[in-house]
Formats: structure tokens, sequence, C-alpha cells
């Protein structure tokens, strides 16, 4: 028995080792694509008070170049706690158990197997040819089986042992399964990374908007408070005689349309502590005390390093999962080719077999079969070849999409280049309107005081300012809302764990 199982395996080790040793791999081998850049990025102008671009190394944790303590930390708690990225990890697992599956199909099963069943043996099966070939009378042309024969009665059979399989991957089509599949991995990995630059940038918009709008709520209690101060001196003024209650009148209803601005800042401010705090997966108001407290508009540092349009491909995931996904598209075309090939198995079985229970250990019931199978296709109307050529066509068609990846990170960096830069300049110069506002309003309330003018004037400089000061803190949020656009673009807010 012993030397009948040995010649099992033997048989089994020797196809194995033939089978394998001619495998090769059909379709196209995946070459990572290069992606057409410029040379560098078109910064802005440098000048003073300015913040500058600079050809420097990313920083992933770009945020922090805000020097905003409140910032850093709200981008650190939103790593556990924002349930997009939560979802996409839980995808990534998901991916990567199927990774496991997949590369098992590549190696040999085993299992047990065992079974008791009751049948009735039929006249016309194999059972009755053993008979005639041990019972039958040398010469006798014909058996005769009756219904009392043990031909036609009912038997037990118990089985018992191991089941073994494993098809030998002779053209690669298991290989490119695999390597499909790492592929797709890699794919859900960028996929993820992507989702957590996007939830960092909004995030880091969120706060910015937030600072800006408290910087404008400032502004606008500031003008409040000069122009209650204009009414007061209006009627004094008018109390004594010198003006009108036109002139009070006007100066009221300024107050009041002034007064009017500050819910809507108000409402902004809370819209944007409840978008913050779903970012990190909190309740709605949960951050309200922590953000209500105002603080300095974070401002962008002097030097912004934006790296190199080559670095971009290696950074920004987007890139990255549309390389994986072409690179998958790829292994499938080879999948689909080796369809055209035999796919070649190796079975085996070994164990026990008896028609009674208490012989099922005796040492002549065991039993044992080996030998491969081949299955071909012959004839299948075309199926195969359709099949070639819709992956051929879906590989194509992953690399364009994978070169529209490329060109639209380079035109999104480009735009947020040129946004950054231009709306610096529009800062400078609002600042130098600023400025002039404030100088009109000091003389034409002078002039007023005076008696040498009316408060009309007064009016057009107040609203004026306050217009001017409105416009220059929403150009100082756009510029440190356009920093973080522009690391968005640059695929900021990931780090490379491993080589």
């Amino acid at each position: 028995m012993m030397n009948r199982f040995a010649g099992c395996v033997s048989i089994m080790a020797l196809l194995s080792g033939l089978l394998a040793s001619g495998c090769t791999v059909l379709g196209p081998d995946f070459a990572a694509p290069e992606a057409a850049t410029p040379a560098g990025f078109v910064l802005g102008e440098a000048a003073s008070g300015r913040s500058v671009a600079v050809a420097e190394k990313v920083d992933p944790k770009w945020w922090r170049l805000f020097n905003d303590p409140v910032l850093t930390r709200l981008e650190e708690r939103m790593v556990d706690g924002n349930l997009d990225i939560r979802t996409a990890a839980i995808r990534l697992v998901q991916a990567r158990a199927q990774l496991g599956f997949v590369m098992a199909a590549g190696l040999p099963t085993m299992g047990t197997s065992g079974s008791a069943s009751e049948a009735m043996t039929s006249a016309r099966g194999p059972f009755m040819l053993a008979s005639r070939s041990t019972s039958q009378p040398a010469g006798a042309s014909q058996f005769h089986a009756t219904p009392n024969s043990r031909l036609f009665q009912t038997h037990e059979v118990y089985q018992a042992g191991f089941d073994a399989g494993w098809e030998i991957d002779f053209w690669g089509r298991v290989q490119r399964v695999v390597e499909s599949s790492t592929a797709q991995l890699e794919a859900t990995e960028e996929a993820r990374r992507e989702i957590q630059v996007t939830a960092s940038a909004e995030l880091a918009r969120a706060y910015v908007l937030l600072r800006g709008t408290q910087r404008k709520a400032a502004i606008t209690r500031e003008n409040l408070e000069i122009a209650r101060r204009s009414l007061a001196l209006t009627r004094d003024r008018a109390a004594g005689g010198v003006t009108t209650d036109l002139d009070v009148a006007n100066a009221a209803a300024t107050v009041e349309t002034i007064a009017a601005q500050l819910p809507a800042l108000e409402q902004r401010q809370s819209e944007l502590a409840n978008m913050i705090g779903l970012l990190l997966g909190a309740q709605p108001r949960a951050l309200e005390a922590e953000l209500a407290a105002p603080r300095a508009l974070p401002p962008p540092p002097p030097r912004v390093p934006v790296g190199l349009p080559s670095d971009l491909a290696r950074r920004r995931p987007d890139i990255r999962q549309a390389e994986a996904m072409l690179h998958a598209a790829t292994a499938n075309i080879g999948v689909a080719t080796a369809d055209f090939y035999p796919r070649v198995s190796l079975t085996g079985s070994v164990g026990q077999q008896s028609l009674n229970l208490h012989q099922l250990l005796d040492s002549r019931a065991f039993f044992f079969s080996v030998g491969p199978s081949i299955s071909m296709p012959i004839f299948d109307g075309g199926r195969v070849q359709r099949t070639v050529e819709l992956r051929e066509a879906q590989q194509q068609e992953a690399a364009v999409l994978w070169q529209r990846t490329v060109l639209g990170a380079l035109h999104e960096v480009d735009n947020a280049l040129t946004a950054f830069d231009a709306e610096q300049r529009r800062r400078d110069r609002l600042l130098a309107a600023d400025k002039e506002t404030r100088r009109a309003l000091a003389l034409a309330a002078a002039r007023y005081q005076q008696g040498v003018t009316d408060f009309l004037q007064v009016l057009v400089a107040q609203r004026n300012l306050l217009a001017v000061e409105q416009d220059l803190s929403d150009s100082l949020t756009a510029i440190s809302g356009n920093m973080v656009q522009l690391y968005k673009a640059l695929g900021g807010g990931w780090e490379q764990t491993a080589p």
C-alpha cells in the first residue's frame, strides 16, 4: 500500500516539475509611463511683503507653514476622526483581503472528506461487469441477473480521505490575475490618500474662511462704532441748531445698515465651525467653544515650497491611482490571452473506502487516484478573442485617462500659482486704498465739524472705508485660501511610509 502511495506522490511531483519548468507569462509587461512635464512652474513676482513660490521640496504637512497651532491640532485630529478617511481605510482592508483570495488561486488546495451513503447497484453498472468477470462460467455467453441477485440489493459505502488539487500556471494566467489585483490594491491605497489630501485641504480652507469671517465681523463692528460716533456728533449738532434732522436720519440709517451685516457673519461663523466639526467626525456645535474666540487670519509664509513639475506624478495620489489602474488593465490583457491556451491541473485523492464501517481502517480498504487534467477551448463563438480586444481597449482608455490626469494636475497647479500671485497684487492695491479711505474719512469728519461741508461727504467716506476694509479682508482670506488650493493641487497631505 505504501509503495502505491509513494508512486502517487512521485507521479504528481514529476508532472508538476515538468509543467512548471516550461511555464511562460503571456500578455504585455507593464512599464510605468513617463509624464511630459515642463522644466519648472511659472512662479509669481517677488516683491516686498509678498509670499513667493519657490522650487523646494514640498512638506507633506504643509499646513504647518501657516504657523497656527489650532489649525495644526485640528489637522492631526482629523486623520483619526474623519469618516471618509475611515471608510477609505476599510475599503483598503477589503482590497487586501481580495488580493489574498486571488493569490490563493495559485497555490495547491488540500482538504479532507468523508461520506457514508446507502445505494442500490444497477444491473447495467460496473458491479454487474465485475460479477460477470468473476462468477460467470468459462464459455458462457450471457449473464442473467435476477431480482434476488445481490446486484439489485442495497449496500452502504463508507469513505474517508484527503483530496488535493493544483492548477499549474502554465501560461501565467494566475500570475497576471495576481498582478492585476495587486495593482488594484495600489489604486485603492491611492484613493485613500486622495481622500486624505482633499479632507486636509477642506479642513484648512474652512479654518481660513472661519478666521477670515471673524476678521470681517471685527471690521464691521469697528465701522459700526465709527458710525455710532458720527450719529452722536450729528445729534449734538442738530440739538445746537447747527445741522438738520436729515443728517441725523442719514447717520442713523448708516448705523442700522452696518449693524444688519453682523447676523449673516455670525451665521457664517457657525456654519464654518460645523463644517470643521463634520470633517473631524464631531457632533454639531461640538467645536463652537474651541473656535469661537477670534484668532488672527493665518498668513502664508514668505517662501512657499512647490517642488518641480516632475515630482507631481510621484506625489499626487490621483495620478498614482491612474497609473495603478493602467497597470491593472495591462495585466488583464495577459489574463484574457491565457484563455486561448489549455489549462492544466493536477488532482489526487487518497483514503480508505469500505462497504462496512468496521472494515474502514483495514489496510486493504486503501485507495488513491492521481493524474493531470487538461481543458482547452475549441469553439466559443469568438468569446475569447472579443475579450482580448476588450481588455486591450480598456488598457488604451486607462492610458489616456492617465495622460488626462497628469495634464489636469499641471493645469491645476498653474492656475493655483496664478491665483496666489494675482490676489497678492490685488491686496497691495487694497492696502493703498485702505490708507487713502481712512485719510478721506478723517478729512471729511474734520470739515463737517468745522461746518465747511455737509454730512453727505462723511457718509460717503464711511461707506467707502467699510467697503475697502471688507474687500481687503476678503483678499487676505483669499490669499491664504489660494495657498490651501495650491497644496491640494500639489498633492500634499500624505506621507510615503514605505519605499
